[in-house]
């Protein structure tokens, strides 16, 4: 048995590094030439599948321990990638068990209330209902072939080359805290190593938040950064101001507010995080 990762980018990568170190044999599927050179570099298998132009003929997954971390596609409301790729899967070779990678974004707006994963999804915006979509075909394709799958609905992701330094560096606006929304982090290490645990204990069905627990506006999180890379602080607007000078993408985030408990992420899987806390994550950020 060995492990697949499908979508083997900056979290994909490091996942497959820490499973070498156990000897089993990692295979990374990636769209790109470079993406292919970049993990030959780091002595990682790389299959080139295009999950928007699939080939007729994939490598089989039978027996696999497959990761399923690729985005879904820019626009729409549904993931043809992954409906693409279960249609190409319809045959009696399943993988062991399926890990997706999911956003907490399919809760839409919570107005800063606490979220835990007996919440139903209502996602706001596209990129969220995209990904609500993916979780959903994952769900029925494994419940008919009898193949164990777990939800990680991630929070914001940062680490090494995850910092919005060139923002800060920009000097960009942020809205205003007063104004901000309430958001959820978590360190791309810590990451890696709930994934892993997701696919050692995770039981079949279940649905994880994946974040630190320690919730803070939006804005809050900007001027950490900044005062930790002894930056300036981005300056602060008005919302509606906002909506005048941001691009359609930032006013999505700040139009969403949730505090997410990752309090069966630690107690169901047994995650110990390295990075609890900002305070120790931003630090790992350039070790």
């Amino acid at each position: 048995m060995g492990v697949t990762i499908i979508g083997c980018g900056d979290i994909g990568t490091r996942l497959a590094l820490a499973y070498q170190k156990s000897a089993l044999e990692v295979t990374g599927w990636v769209a790109s030439d470079a993406s292919v050179e970049r993990l030959k570099q780091q002595a990682i298998r790389a299959v080139q599948m295009d999950l928007d132009r699939p080939s007729l003929q994939p490598p089989s997954l039978a027996g696999e321990s497959l990761f399923y971390f690729a985005p879904p596609p820019a626009s729409g409301v549904e993931d043809g990638r992954v409906r693409r790729l279960i249609a190409l899967l319809d045959q009696p070779d399943t993988p062991h068990k399926v890990v997706y990678l999911s956003t907490s974004g399919v809760y839409g707006d919570c107005q800063g209330e606490w979220v835990d994963e007996t919440r139903q999804p209502r996602p706001t915006v596209d990129r969220a209902k995209r990904r609500l979509d993916a979780e959903q075909q994952w769900q029925s394709w494994c419940r008919q072939r009898g193949v164990p799958l777990v939800i990680l609905r991630v929070a914001g992701i940062y680490g090494p080359g995850k910092l919005p330094l060139e923002r800060l560096r920009r000097g960009l606006p942020m809205v205003a805290e007063a104004d901000a929304p309430v958001t959820n982090h978590i360190h791309s290490l810590d990451l890696v190593e709930i994934a892993i645990a997701a696919m050692e204990r995770g039981q079949d069905g279940a649905i994880f938040n994946v974040c630190d627990g320690r919730p803070e506006s939006m804005t809050r999180y900007f001027d950490r950064v900044a005062d930790y890379l002894k930056l300036p602080r981005a300056p602060q607007i008005s919302m509606q101001e906002a909506k005048q000078q941001l691009s359609p993408g930032m006013l999505s985030y700040l139009a969403e507010s949730r505090r997410l408990s990752n309090r069966k992420l630690l107690e169901e899987l047994g995650v110990v995080l390295r990075y609890p806390e900002l305070e120790q994550g931003l630090p790992a950020c350039f070790e």
